[in-house]
């Protein structure tokens, strides 16, 4: 399993062009011809980025977490931070359409660092592509193209907060299209990761983990029907962490939005994601991040 923790090195990896801002990529294909999948032999792959394209895949197969991602139609596909992506040798996409590419740390702070996770197409529970109509194409392109122009010719200090409220009006129609597009659809079925997701954030957002404190793995995957083991190797063997990994990086992923209130301290911050002792939050924190929370809230509360 390759991981990538920045967006550049993710960028290079797809052979795409240098991005024009640490963490937000956008590129536009309108050639003619076909746009061959990068690295022959392509091992699955991770990354610490939000990823949307529309694109149109003229041979091979390309898969997400266990399941194989259908969009040869051509249509826009959503793939999140530390989802799991593979696409075989033979893989071909077609020269048209274009792919934005943002670090999860570009939203961080902002009300669409919680909205982003309200929507399903982000997640492995939903394992098909959004097929647009030329009338939906258009409108999400017009979005797109209006965010491409602000990226190439505006990088001053009102771009970024442009860019994302931008990102968000995104969001909003592909929200729209997805219900269409699945009105009249059985419920798709929801892989274990995602389900390991969902009660998490369950007992998040209750508050049950500042009232009762972090669940056990075993706890969890009581609440899921399964038994410890299988959950640990199903996760292992799907995204190459364990259940214990997932289980922290989720903790952390909270703990970045919560540190951006400046009114909470560092101690309530730890109580609200379950920790009894402060100490053990910061010691993961800085074990998973490279500084301590403190030193993170600093850093971004400048940005």
């Amino acid at each position: 399993m390759q991981h990538f923790k920045t967006l550049s090195a993710y960028i290079d990896y797809l052979e795409l062009p240098g991005p024009e801002h640490p963490m937000l990529s956008v590129f536009s294909a309108t050639g003619d011809g076909f746009l061959p999948c990068p690295k022959e032999s392509s091992p699955p792959i991770t990354n610490d980025c939000y990823s949307i394209s529309l694109k149109k895949v003229v041979k091979g197969d390309l898969n997400y977490g266990r399941t194989q991602y259908d969009f040869t139609n051509g249509a826009l596909i959503f793939i999140a931070p530390r989802q799991v992506l593979q696409w075989d040798s033979s893989v071909v996409f077609e020269q048209k359409g274009f792919s934005i590419n943002f670090h999860e740390d570009f939203i961080k702070g902002t009300e669409l660092a919680h909205e982003i996770k309200k929507y399903g197409f982000f997640s492995y529970s939903v394992n098909e592509a959004l097929h647009l109509s030329p009338k939906e194409e258009r409108q999400i392109e017009s979005i797109v193209q209006g965010i491409d122009i602000e990226y190439q010719n505006n990088q001053d200090e009102f771009s970024k907060d442009i860019i994302i409220s931008q990102l968000s009006t995104l969001f909003k129609y592909a929200n729209r299209f997805y219900e269409r597009q699945f009105l009249n659809r059985k419920e798709l079925s929801i892989d274990l990761l995602e389900q390991f997701n969902q009660k998490l954030r369950a007992n998040f957002d209750s508050g049950q983990l500042a009232e009762k404190g972090i669940p056990s793995i075993e706890q969890l995957a009581d609440q899921l029907s399964v038994s410890q083991r299988y959950l640990s190797d199903t996760l292992k063997k799907e995204t190459g962490k364990t259940s214990t990994e997932h289980l922290q990086l989720y903790l952390i992923d909270e703990a970045k939005n919560i540190l951006l209130n400046p009114n909470k301290s560092i101690a309530e911050v730890a109580y609200e994601l379950g920790f009894e002792y402060p100490p053990y939050f910061s010691r993961l924190f800085k074990k998973k991040e490279g500084i301590s929370p403190t030193a993170y809230r600093e850093k971004y509360k400048m940005n």
